[in-house]
Formats: C-alpha cells, sequence, structure tokens
C-alpha cells in the first residue's frame, strides 16, 4: 500500500517526474576503432542529450549495447553519464526541463539483475529498466518474484522488449501482477506490436495502476500515434482512458533536439483536446520511414545499434559506427537508406543544433 514503503515520498515524486511526459533516449556506446571506450565522445552524447532538452538519460540498455557487462564497462558508462547529469551546465532552455531521469539497464538472473541495480543506485540513478530476456521459459511467478525481488533494491521501470531482439513474450494477466508492485514507476512498452501494446495498457488498468505507473513508448515504429492515441479499455463496466506519458526510445538517441520539439508539438495538442491536425498525423508514417532506416527493419533489425551510430558519426558526435561485436554493423543497403531518408525528412533533424554545439560538447571540460 501507498506509504508503507520508507521512500514512499520520493516514489511518488519519481512517478510524478514520469507522468509529467519525457523525451528519454536511449544512450548509446561511443567506441574508437580499437573498440574500446572513446571517453571523450561518451560525454559528448550525455551533454548533446542533456542541451537537447531531454528529460532523461538511459544507459545499460540495449542502444547502449547488452555487452558492456561482458567487456566490463557496465559500471564506467553508467557513472560517465551520471556525472554529466550532475555536472554539465545545459542551455537554458534545456534546463527548464528540470533534473533529469537517470535510467539504468537492469539484466541477466535474479542475482546479476539485483548487483546491476545496487551499482546503479549507488551511482545514483532514480530507478532501473529491467529486461527479463534472460529469464525466458520462466512461468509468470518465478519472472514476478524476479522482479520483487529487483524492486527492493532500486524502483522498476518494466520493458517490453520485441522479441526480434530477444524479448519474450508477455501477457496481460502478467502486466496487471506487474504493474501492482509498489515500487514500479513506469513501463517501457516496446513489443513493436498493437496486439501486446495493449496488453500492457490492460494489464496497467486491471490492476487499477494507470495512476501510479506510467506508460512510455518504446514502439519506435509507431511513436507518433503512441504519444497521441486515447487507449480506452473497460473496466467494471466503465471505460478508463489511459495515454502514453513520454517515450524511452532507441530512435529517440539520434536527432533528440528534433524529438524534443515534436514532443512539445504533440504534447500540446492533446491538451488542446481538439482533432489532431493532419500534419502532426502524417508525421507518424514519416518518423516510421526514418525509424525503418536507423533500425534496419529490412534485415530483421541486424544493423539497428549500427544504424544510429551512423547518424550520430555523421554530424561528428561519433567517430564511426563500431560495436563491440564486430559483426553487428550496417547491412548492405542500409547507408543508403540512411541517406535517403535524411534527405527526405531533413526538418526531422537536428544537424543545425549539433552543427552548432558540437565543439562545445567535445570539449574536455
Amino acid at each position: 500500500m501507498a506509504g508503507s514503503d520508507p521512500i514512499a515520498g520520493p516514489l511518488d515524486a519519481l512517478r510524478s517526474r514520469f507522468f509529467e511526459g519525457r523525451v528519454i533516449p536511449a544512450h548509446p556506446l561511443a567506441l574508437d576503432a580499437n573498440r574500446t571506450l572513446d571517453v571523450r565522445r561518451q560525454r559528448a552524447l550525455s551533454r548533446y542529450y542533456l542541451d537537447a532538452g531531454a528529460g532523461g538519460l538511459a544507459v545499460g540498455v540495449h542502444t547502449t549495447q547488452f555487452a558492456i557487462r561482458e567487456a566490463g564497462l557496465f559500471e564506467r558508462v553508467l557513472s560517465l553519464a551520471a556525472e554529466e547529469a550532475r555536472t554539465w551546465t545545459r542551455l537554458p532552455e534545456a534546463a527548464a526541463t528540470g533534473a533529469p531521469i537517470l535510467v539504468s539497464g537492469a539484466c541477466g538472473d535474479t542475482r546479476q539483475a539485483i548487483r546491476e541495480a545496487r551499482v546503479a543506485r549507488e551511482l545514483g540513478y532514480d530507478c532501473a529498466l529491467l529486461s527479463l530476456a534472460a529469464m525466458r521459459g520462466e512461468s509468470d511467478d518465478a519472472l514476478i518474484a524476479h522482479c520483487e525481488a529487483v524492486a527492493d533494491a532500486i524502483p522498476l521501470v518494466g520493458f517490453y522488449l520485441q522479441p526480434a531482439v530477444g524479448g519474450i513474450a508477455l501477457s496481460a494477466d502478467f502486466w496487471a501482477r506487474f504493474a501492482a508492485i509498489e515500487r514500479v514507476v513506469a513501463i517501457k512498452v516496446a513489443p513493436f506490436d498493437r496486439y501486446r501494446t495493449l496488453d500492457v495498457v490492460r494489464g496497467v488498468v486491471a490492476s487499477r495502476a494507470e495512476r501510479r505507473v506510467a506508460l512510455y513508448t518504446g514502439n519506435d515504429d509507431h511513436i507518433v500515434l503512441d504519444l497521441v492515441t486515447p487507449f480506452a479499455v473497460e473496466r467494471g463496466g466503465e471505460a478508463v482512458e489511459v495515454r502514453f506519458a513520454g517515450g524511452l526510445l532507441g530512435h529517440w538517441s539520434v536527432w533528440t533536439e528534433g524529438a524534443v520539439r515534436l514532443f512539445a508539438r504533440l504534447r500540446e495538442a492533446v491538451r488542446s483536446g481538439a482533432p489532431l491536425p493532419a500534419d502532426l498525423a502524417r508525421l507518424d508514417s514519416r518518423v516510421t520511414d526514418c525509424n525503418a532506416a536507423f533500425f534496419d527493419v529490412a534485415n530483421g533489425f541486424a544493423g539497428c545499434i549500427a544504424g544510429c551510430h551512423q547518424v550520430l558519426a555523421n554530424q561528428g558526435l561519433l567517430a564511426g559506427t563500431w560495436c563491440l561485436d564486430p559483426a553487428e554493423e550496417l547491412s548492405p543497403g542500409q547507408a543508403r537508406q540512411i541517406e535517403r531518408v535524411c534527405r527526405e525528412h531533413a526538418d526531422l533533424a537536428d544537424d543545425a543544433f549539433v552543427a552548432c554545439h558540437l565543439d562545445r560538447w567535445l570539449s574536455p571540460s
């Protein structure tokens, strides 16, 4: 019950920050040609997101590459982002968003996930985005016990990772039980599937958690529509309306200042109560077209991380597209598709913003 937790006050404050609605990019990993950590560019990425007006940073998640654990980089990468979030003097317009929410990734079996959650908490992270991919084949009872154990270490953001990149199918009943965990503050809904997206919404409503657990879209294939769609779910003979409060997206690791501008327009359109303007509705297919190129949909998402790196490298934020796994690279034809969408949807980009501030972000101070 609310109030039974000794940190219920901070939990409620964290929930309020999620419900405010935020743009949270999933932070990539900056490597040099030797596939070792490029600290200067890693810091530059964090500074870019903070100055772009992002309301949080998600670090140690899929876009950061899960392999940072095996490479011994997990704590180092989290520490760099946390330090920049604490010390970087943001542009005045970006500072108006308030303190960024720091979201750490957590994955693996229960022992590993708890260990990662404790590391994140010690570094000042607010919550953990919990991947259940390593728990494939476990029962719902085992999954919920796992989630409760990790939640004891740090507040949780649920993560419905799409099966194409390692996620597991999770039912509405699971999400109802998950949303009932007191220290759950949000859910990133990223199955890239409308039916499974509705399962999360139904589960949250069934547990009467719609005012306690914020929904964040991770459906990079439907960003705009997720953020403007009212989801209506019946409970006890009455329709309950639920909306996504914001987004936590790998797609928003690029063109982030453009994403902040777009999010502000979408939020204002929703608040107005008026029908969605046609120009905003058309943006859904345009953003999805960009995502298809960045995420390498044509090749089953094989180049999804390298694709985001390509956009950042084109802007000078990264030195190249290198991933920890040498086999993880751009797919044949993907660079050409990225060039096309950058040309056709240039108004969604933030090239001028990046060019204006790049030297500042890359500076040693």
